[in-house]
Order: structure tokens, then sequence, then C-alpha cells
């Protein structure tokens, strides 16, 4: 609810892209299946991508900004990605998703640089299609 009633559009389908750092592979496995058992495509950076597959989750690798085209902000700037979970870790990890950042809030992409926000997201959408959600003011309450 908070995202909605601070203006980002929480998308209900599409492609999630997700980049994590090595020790949140693990736990974004269960945000990564929720979200695609909800039919969201999956797109991921090489690591990121080994360890979902290995954990019996269907995805598509894509490269990092810096490796080439076709990359993650190409795909980002032709409307093909519709979320984004990233964590870094580091000083050169952190630079290499500047562009990645930019992009995002240039093209209006929900963006999520934490574990437990990415979490919160796909639960969330997963939620959101299960029931109508509704923001109000909380003085509206009082």
């Amino acid at each position: 609810k908070s995202q909605l009633g601070g203006g980002t559009t929480i998308p209900q389908a599409g492609t999630v892209f997700i980049s994590v750092k090595g020790r949140d592979k693990k736990p974004i496995e269960a945000p990564a299946r929720q979200l695609a058992q909800a039919g969201f495509k999956i797109l991921a950076t090489r690591g990121t991508a080994q360890h979902l597959t290995s954990a019996g989750i269907e995805v598509e690798l894509v490269k990092k900004a810096f490796e080439g085209n076709p990359n993650i902000v190409d795909a980002m700037l032709n409307d093909e990605v519709q979320l984004v979970f990233n964590t870094t870790e580091g000083a050169k990890s952190l630079e290499d998703s500047r562009t990645l950042r930019r992009t995002a809030l240039e093209q209006r992409i929900p963006y999520y640089t934490t574990l437990a926000a990415a979490k919160a997201a796909a639960r969330a959408i997963c939620d959101v299609n299960l029931n109508e959600l509704e923001v109000r003011a909380l003085q509206s309450y009082i």
C-alpha cells in the first residue's frame, strides 16, 4: 500500500530482472518462485541465473550493462522489464549498477535494492492479485 500511495505502479504481470549479491542468492529464491508462479518472466545476470536455475526456477540470462549489447539496460529501455530486484555489495558493484538504477528511475520501473524490500514487493504483488487494495490517508482511520 505504501508503494501505491507513493505513486509507484506495481506491475501485475511482465518481466522481473533479478541480480543479487552472493549472500542474497538463496533467500531470493522464494520471491523469484512466487513471481514465476504468478506468471512473471525472470531475467537474471549470470551468477543469479545459475543459482535460480539450480533451484528449479526458470530464468532467462541477460548481460550486465557493461558486458556488451543487448544487455539489461537495453531491455529496460525497450519496455521489456517491469520490475527490478538488485542488491549490491562493495564500491565496484555499486558503481556498476549506477546505469541500471538511473534507467529504472527514468523508465519509472519499480526498483528494490534490499532483500527485505524484494520479498515485500513479491508478496504484495501476489496479494494484490487476490485482494482489492484501497489506499487512504492514515488520518482517515481515526
